[in-house]
């Protein structure tokens, strides 16, 4: 059984960094995607369905349906996260592409998933918390471009791709056809990357052994982690968004749901560097920002749903989390004039 992946993504600096080099301020970025401020304040966690909606905003900012492109191949492997890194100094493009695989968890709730054939390899991206919700074109063309890139940049030679698949329809098929070297099919029933098997074979001129014997046991020791932390954290937003509505909830009765007693689940966020008010905020927050996007609901209804009991409190913490009043958000975020 596969431990459960939270669905949380921190954005790393290689993000804000290409959105950069393409000429687009982070604020504008954030602002219009309805994320929340903590995303550039206390580089805070974004859903999936907020990852999504920030790359559909880049497109729509830029009015380049293309950005996706231009983001991966404006990057240099030194402003790389290390889990991708590591990959840049792998002994060769097969191997590099295993640790993109291994460790992209780290960076986000997401599978790549390689399939090697007798003379081919297809690699497919796959979202654990996308549901029914397809990502942004300009997301898979800024993965698929990532990984054209390692192998280019790693094996120091122009490589191609033997076959793209896109889900979307026809568009700017030539500069696609262009940039992947090969033929692209739009409108197929996936987005994957096909390369040669001769391909994967070519060693990396930039592998460093030694750099990697430093980088993989940090690597696999955040990965352990993770599978611990994230599990536990997953379960206690899972009770507190189902306990909200009816008052504040303590420590003691999420505990009791979760089948232990107070004082283990205290040990257990002690030893994963979690804490349970902490928990309740993100939980709080979140849902504040899912609740003000309905405008069918008051401002003292959203208060009472997120367990406080006065509008005051709720206004308090609010503004500490977007340094705006919930009205003023609110009517931000529906694109109104606030009063």
């Amino acid at each position: 059984m596969k431990t459960p992946v939270a669905d949380r993504i921190r954005l790393p600096d290689a993000f804000w960094e290409g959105i950069r080099r393409v000429g687009l301020a982070r604020a504008d970025v954030v602002r219009e995607a309805r994320v929340p401020l903590a995303v550039i304040r206390d580089q805070a966690a974004l859903s999936t369905a907020q990852f999504f909606a920030l790359w559909q905003v880049l497109v729509e900012l830029s009015g380049d349906p293309m950005i996706g492109l231009r983001i991966a191949t404006g990057l240099e492997s030194a402003v790389m996260p290390p889990s991708f890194m590591a990959a840049y100094h792998a002994r060769d493009f097969r191997d590099a592409l295993q640790r993109v695989a291994r460790f992209k968890r780290l960076c986000a709730p997401e599978e790549v998933r390689i399939e090697e054939r007798e003379d081919r390899s297809e690699i497919v991206v796959a979202w654990l918390h996308a549901e029914e919700q397809a990502s942004s074109p300009a997301l898979v063309d800024a993965t698929l471009a990532s990984l054209m890139e390692l192998g280019r940049r790693g094996t120091a030679t122009p490589l191609s791709a033997l076959y793209v698949e896109l889900a979307r329809p026809e568009k700017n098929k030539a500069d696609y056809e262009r940039y992947f070297g090969c033929r692209v099919c739009f409108g197929a029933g996936r987005d994957c990357l096909t390369l040669r098997g001769t391909d994967l074979d070519k060693p990396f001129v930039s592998y460093n052994a030694e750099l990697l014997d430093i980088l993989i046991p940090e690597l696999d020791r955040r990965l352990e982690q993770q599978s611990h932390s994230a599990t536990l954290a997953d379960q206690i937003r899972w009770v507190l968004r189902r306990r909200l509505t009816a008052g504040r909830p303590d420590i003691r009765s999420v505990a009791t749901e979760l089948a232990m007693s107070e004082r283990s689940l205290q040990r257990k966020l002690t030893d994963e560097g979690l804490t349970f008010q902490s928990l309740l905020s993100e939980t709080r927050h979140q849902l504040a920002l899912e609740y003000l996007a309905d405008p069918t609901l008051a401002l003292i209804e959203v208060a009472y749903m997120l367990g406080y009991e006065d509008q005051n409190s709720f206004f308090r913490a609010f503004r500490q989390w977007e340094e705006l009043t919930p009205a003023a958000w609110r009517s931000a975020a529906l694109g109104k004039k606030a009063p």
